[in-house]
């Protein structure tokens, strides 16, 4: 089982209309949890489309990326992995 899961919704003014999501997932087990983490990102920002489709559909769902994993057989940073 995940022993932490944290969603944090970012708007970044209503000029740009932009919402950064970020999701952060702990467990003490031996298993990475980078998949449960990007999984929650993203349906975290469709959630976010479907409250938002009554107003607009061109609402856009950008790229969603791993910023950082640590422990397990790798670290990864964002620029990019550090073994």
């Amino acid at each position: 089982p995940l022993d932490k899961v944290n969603i944090e919704i970012q708007f970044d003014g209503k000029e740009s209309n932009t919402a950064i999501v970020e999701c952060e997932c702990r467990v003490t087990h031996k298993t990475g949890v980078e998949m449960e983490a990007l999984t929650g990102a993203t349906v975290a920002a469709l959630t976010i489309y479907d409250m938002c489709k009554a107003v607009s559909h061109s609402i856009e769902i950008g790229s969603t990326v791993l910023i950082e994993k640590t422990g397990g057989k790798r670290t990864v940073k964002e620029q990019g992995l550090v073994e």
